[in-house]
């Protein structure tokens, strides 16, 4: 007869069922909302919660319904009130190492970047090619340099710049300054006036676009905006020609609704493509300009105005356009396109 052998377990534990989760195994989890984050949208929450989780993933928990608010599902563009409870999936994050130090080179670029500062804002000249986030491959963006470099701070980016814009970037300080402007970017209070190099003529001094722009992902998570009229979302740009430079135009652009490239796509939907836009531009026009010093996106953020507060009068920030792209008018004066 075979005796039945018993497993020894060290005293004060017992063997975990099969049912119940391993300690280290991810498991739902649940946030209140405080007033800190009145008015947030739940994406730009969930990102600054789930730190060194990927942003495609963070919007893929949102397009399955895994993430919820109050037990129903939410959309990325949701607004969180006090009190609200935010439930998030089992998520294995990613180990939190050392967090990585923006290279001293860095550091005297954002430092020598800076066009305007009080207690409740910053705005920054962010150089083209910087990204203003981490992900996708990029260690560290705007955003994280500036954590690095003013530890404690409660920094977080009031709008964005795609990674190959240059100019001002707005930068809040505090929570309450951060709803604040979200809340004046959704009224149309926040003026953004951009200075592009369009290729192609302009038929009239202003033309006013309002086609409406679908994003969509490609494979690898690429983000592609294409003119929708039915499932895109209300858009308008204003483009005012600043200086005609034969079959090239400098226009001031300005912002109405702040949709993913929109500007960009707008222009290309003119006929008249940024400079050096590699998605939505001419590859051969490109590699003309090329030949004239123009390696980047001709697209630059050049003035800002806002409200930090509401009792004072409003902040007006102008970022000055590029030594690069200054020489690039230059020569196209001296020599118009054609």
């Amino acid at each position: 007869m075979t005796s039945k052998s018993s497993t020894k377990h060290p005293r004060g534990a017992r063997p975990r069922l099969a049912s119940e989760p391993d300690a280290a195994s991810p498991r739902v989890e649940w946030l209140e909302v405080g007033q800190e984050s009145v008015g947030q949208r739940i994406d730009n929450f969930l990102l600054a919660h789930l730190k060194g989780v990927p942003r495609s993933l963070v919007y893929r928990l949102l397009r399955r319904g895994e993430v919820r608010v109050n037990k129903g599902r939410a959309r990325p563009s949701q607004r969180l009130e006090a009190g609200d409870r935010v439930r998030l999936p089992p998520l294995r994050r990613p180990q939190q190492g050392a967090p990585i130090a923006p290279s001293a080179r860095l550091q005297d670029r954002l430092a020598g970047a800076l066009l305007y500062e009080d207690d409740l804002v910053l705005v920054l000249n962010k150089p083209a090619g910087l990204a203003v986030h981490g992900g996708s491959g990029i260690d560290l963006g705007v955003i994280e340099s500036l954590r690095a470099m003013r530890p404690g701070a409660e920094l977080e980016l009031v709008h964005r710049l795609d990674r190959d814009t240059s100019g001002c970037l707005l930068i809040s300080k505090r929570r309450s300054a951060l709803r604040r402007l979200h809340e004046q970017l959704r009224e149309g209070a926040v003026d953004k006036r951009y200075l592009a190099l369009l290729c192609g003529r302009l038929p009239r001094s202003e033309i006013e676009v309002t086609a409406a722009l679908r994003t969509n992902r490609v494979r690898g998570g690429e983000r592609v905006v294409r003119v929708d009229p039915l499932a895109g979302k209300p858009s308008r740009t204003r483009f005012r020609v600043r200086q005609r430079l034969g079959a090239l135009t400098l226009v001031e652009a300005e912002l109405e609704t702040g949709r993913t490239h929109q500007i960009r796509v707008h222009a290309a939907h003119l006929g008249a493509a940024v400079a050096g836009d590699a998605k939505y531009g001419d590859p051969a026009t490109n590699a003309r300009l090329e030949t004239l010093g123009l390696k980047r996106l001709f697209l630059h953020a050049a003035a800002l105005s806002f409200r930090p507060r509401e009792e004072r009068p409003p902040v007006h920030v102008r970022a000055p356009l590029p030594a690069t792209l200054e020489a690039l008018l230059q020569r196209l004066e001296e020599t118009p396109w054609t």
